[in-house]
């Protein structure tokens, strides 16, 4: 039996043809003795068609064993079992069959192997990530909930296979709250030190043809603790700078000025009151912007003429406008807008541009308003960019870093948002949306 399966396929079949055909010529050879040579031939091929037919047969049992052993890997395959093999010791087209068979299932062995790997790996990532995750079907039944959700929404206990609306009866009404709301949010769970402060992002998403939602609940009590005392550090580094450059040279220039007096250098003291002056000035204005800043008031909204606001404005900065020529009319804190624009202007002008090419655009955009303050200024460079609007980040030597984030808290105040981008051929634009 393995003499015959070494030989290429085609070599059995053309031997037991040779020898059926010389078999059957002899017999009919013989036969003509007593019979007519079509009848000894047609006698001799049905003595000898048994013989062959169970020739063929034994030939292709080996084949087709092969072929049952192939159908049932390949079903083993199907069923995610790839621990069978076929072996074959022909070196015919069905020994390369069976090599690129059992080629395919060593890949498919060894990326089962990579997949369940990668799964474990996965599965301990999200068990033990701090962030709350929770996998919902659409019965809305739980799927999924890692170790850090049995801990918020079950007390420990698996949550699989519970409803999650029963689930969220059992939170804090925060949190109840923040789900009712819809889509992502920061809520807030205890009071006082108990206090915590947690991030909610949903996400929908299709798994096996069904709809499912993902729930992410993220704690940021203690990152935004952190940077809460760094912000609080900055304050106090930039208020003490700002009170160090001007106490000191106000105690300076009063010493000097009572020296000045007992000498009777009168001609003299004009100059170092003036500049005693300047200091305290400067000193009450960055007081004042930090102020504002800190305790902006809610906006109080009212119908306003967008000519006579401009005009109002254009009467304290000196800017070129476009649009707001008619009577249309916004909705808006006059007063909040006017210092967010004021600053804006004089940032404008400060930029080194021409004083003829600070612009105030006025247009409608969507449902709502865009103004946009342009300058023909360097612009800023992206680590600007990006920081620009950050409370006390400023580039400039004397600058609070006040004045565009009190214009970015103006604009978020009245629901909107605001924007710096580089113009073409060098200058700045910083775009306020207002909603209706």
């Amino acid at each position: 039996m393995r003499w015959r399966q070494r030989l290429p396929l085609r070599l059995q079949f053309a031997a037991l043809a040779l020898l059926y055909v010389a078999a059957a010529a002899g017999l009919a050879l013989l036969l003509s003795q007593w019979l007519r040579p079509p009848w000894a031939a047609l006698l001799a091929v049905a003595l000898l068609a048994p013989l062959l037919l169970y020739h063929v047969q034994r030939l292709f049992a080996p084949m087709r064993a092969l072929f049952r052993a192939l159908a049932g890997s390949v079903a083993s395959y199907r069923d995610g079992d790839f621990a069978f093999g076929v072996n074959w010791d022909g070196r015919d087209e069905l020994g390369e069959l069976v090599a690129s068979h059992n080629a395919l299932g060593d890949v498919l062995r060894e990326q089962r192997l990579a997949l369940v790997q990668r799964e474990l790996l996965l599965d301990t990532m999200v068990q033990n990530t701090p962030v709350a995750m929770v996998l919902v079907d659409p019965s809305r039944r739980v799927v999924h909930g890692n170790i850090a959700a049995r801990k918020l929404l079950g007390d420990g206990h698996r949550l699989e296979g519970r409803h999650f609306e029963t689930l969220l009866e059992g939170t804090p009404d925060a949190v109840r709250e923040a789900f009712s709301r819809g889509g992502d949010g920061m809520f807030t769970v205890g009071e006082d030190d108990a206090e915590e402060i947690f991030h909610l992002a949903r996400r929908q998403f299709r798994l096996n043809g069904r709809r499912h939602e993902l729930v992410l609940l993220r704690q940021l009590t203690a990152e935004l603790r952190r940077q809460e005392v760094q912000t609080w550090k900055k304050v106090i580094r930039v208020i003490s700078h700002e009170l160090n450059n001007s106490l000191a040279p106000i105690a300076s220039l009063a010493h000097s000025g009572a020296e000045l007096l007992r000498r009777g250098q009168l001609e003299r003291l004009p100059t170092a009151l003036a500049t005693i002056e300047e200091r305290a000035r400067h000193l009450e204005g960055f007081i004042r912007d930090y102020a504002h800043f800190a305790k902006l008031p809610a906006p109080r909204l009212q119908p306003v003429e967008w000519r006579r606001f401009i005009a109002q404005l254009r009467s304290q900065v000196e800017f070129v406008a476009e649009g707001g020529n008619d009577d249309r009319i916004g909705r808006f804190d006059p007063a909040q807008l006017e210092q967010a624009l004021l600053n804006l202007l004089k940032n404008a002008h400060e930029s080194g541009s021409p004083a003829h090419e600070v612009k105030l655009v006025l247009r409608r955009a969507g449902e709502g308003w865009r103004l946009e303050v342009l300058d023909r200024g360097s612009g800023m460079n992206e680590a600007v960019l990006s920081n620009a609007l950050l409370p006390f980040y400023s580039t400039k030597r004397h600058g609070t870093g006040l004045g565009l984030a009190l214009a970015r808290e103006i604009a978020e105040a009245h629901g909107g948002r605001i924007a710096l981008l580089n113009r073409d051929r060098g200058g700045l634009c910083v775009a306020i949306h207002l909603p209706d």
